[in-house]
């Protein structure tokens, strides 16, 4: 059993934040495990296009109605679903590949393999012969991706200090968009001067660069404090206690109790109902807004005259460097303010920009205007990831880490990616001015739910005494 610690992380941060210049906050993007969430972001965000966004397009060009294709976004839901097989991740070893790289890197690498195989599969099918068949190679894909997502956040989670998730999550955020842009711009520019097949095969071999990261990035210790151990050992002994129980079965009741009863019952219990109802219910509306547009906005572009070429300059290329320089600036202010006034301005800035489409539905196909809505948008998309990642990985105790994260990321997506599904619906309908205003509405939840959580004082989550404490047995080596 691991050594516990219980550091008192809340005053620490405080005295910490208080003495950092801009400078200070800016040399946390120097750490070596922050340089290594680059790599990891762009593993993580390479699929996630190809299944949505990207698939969208390929869908509407070859004549799928609107309908549909907001109907087989619905693959993405996968995404919001990985709670459900997050505790496996969090602690079933991959034969093999775990006693070799350890836990979290062992599911990266076998959850990379999965991408890899959905993408080629995907590759070999046509949506006007055989749609059926791409839509199960694409549920491969957001399988395999989601269950990547699980391991990267919760190496990312243990691998330093709270005080540096806020420059992770924007070094993670970063890397994202640029996979973003490989998988979204890149993948149609492939398309459009080769073919959609021929893309999607570059786009597998894309999958490398994150299969050479998890070979050279370090195991992180997990570090789990006293009460999260005396609470699990308490369920595990009255469990073995029990008499009328056989052997296996009460090590199979106290596995499912201790990795998958215990992760939800401690946030319960850390946090009080109230409280913790409060927080899931901000979680589950912080991205309706912008999730919701996302599953039109393709669509959108097509329907609006611009050519491929030109939705993969300006808001593939363009647009997602924009949202880099707002992860960045959103890792900074993290740092510098806290997170929860910034998190306020993120939730409004989302809102807001989103009626900018509104508009830009009422103009003519013109490049330079696209260029600007896509700044606005993707500038706030950006900061809001950044901060929206930092709150969420502080939530985290990390004697459940992969199990306690999925379950909030898949909270996040869950509502978005179900109402999404309706967004083709909702623009045949009426059209797409309405729809925009309707996405930008669903921003106002979570401005209100930010602003009540502003006055509740939460406690905090167990975490390291220090950035990456020490190499656990797996580790190879510090820094990737």
């Amino acid at each position: 059993m691991p050594n516990p610690t219980q550091p008192d992380g809340e005053m620490m941060e405080k005295s910490k934040d208080a003495g950092r210049s801009w400078l200070d906050a800016l040399a946390v993007y120097l750490n070596p495990r922050v340089v290594a969430m680059l790599l990891l972001g762009f593993s993580a965000g390479l699929p996630l296009l190809l299944v949505f966004g990207t698939l969208s397009a390929w869908l509407r060009e070859a004549g799928v109605d609107r309908s549909t294709i907001g109907h087989i976004s619905w693959v993405a839901t996968l995404y919001a679903l990985k709670f459900v097989w997050a505790p496996l991740v969090d602690r079933i070893p991959v034969p093999l590949l775990s006693r070799r790289l350890g836990q979290r890197r062992g599911w990266m690498l076998l959850a990379q393999g999965g991408v890899i195989a959905g993408l080629l599969l995907m590759a070999t099918n046509d949506p006007n012969q055989a749609l059926g068949m791409l839509v199960a190679a694409a549920l491969l894909v957001a399988f395999a991706s989601a269950t990547q997502d699980i391991a990267i956040d919760a190496w990312r989670i243990e691998a330093v200090a709270v005080d540096l998730q806020g420059a992770m999550a924007a070094t993670y955020q970063m890397g994202y968009r640029i996979g973003m842009i490989m998988a979204g711009a890149g993948a149609l520019y492939f398309a459009e001067y080769l073919s959609w097949s021929q893309s999607y095969a570059i786009m597998a071999l894309c999958m490398g660069i994150g299969v050479l990261t998890v070979l050279l990035i370090p195991e992180p210790t997990r570090k789990i404090d006293r009460e999260t151990w005396r609470r699990e050992e308490r369920v595990v002994r009255f469990i073995e206690g029990s008499a009328h129980l056989s052997d296996r079965r009460r090590e199979l009741s106290a596995w499912f109790i201790g990795a998958i009863v215990c992760p939800f019952t401690e946030f319960i219990a850390r946090n009080g109902w109230r409280v913790a109802l409060l927080i899931l219910a901000f979680i589950g509306v912080f991205r309706l807004s912008d999730i919701t547009l996302s599953v039109m906005a393709n669509p959108f572009y097509i329907d609006m005259g611009y050519s491929k070429e030109e939705i993969a300059s300006v808001t593939k290329v363009f647009g997602l460097i924009m949202t880099m320089v707002g992860a960045a600036l959103g890792g900074v202010v993290v740092v510098r303010f806290g997170v929860m006034r910034i998190l306020l301005v993120a939730a409004a800035m989302v809102a807001g920009t989103n009626l900018i489409f509104a508009w830009l539905a009422t103009q003519s196909a013109d490049i330079t205007l696209l260029a600007l809505v896509i700044s606005a948008d993707n500038l706030s998309a950006g900061l809001a990831g950044s901060v929206f990642i930092a709150y969420l990985s502080g939530l985290a105790n990390r004697a459940y880490t992969a199990t306690q994260y999925a379950l909030f990321s898949s909270l996040m997506l869950l509502p978005a990616k179900f109402l999404g599904g309706f967004s083709g619906d909702i623009v045949d309908a009426t059209d797409y001015v309405f729809f925009f205003t309707y996405a930008a509405i669903l921003g106002l939840p979570a401005i209100l739910l930010v602003l009540v959580l502003m006055r509740v004082k939460l406690p905090t989550a167990s975490a390291p005494e220090s950035a990456g404490a020490a190499p656990s047995p797996q580790g190879t080596k510090e820094g990737a």
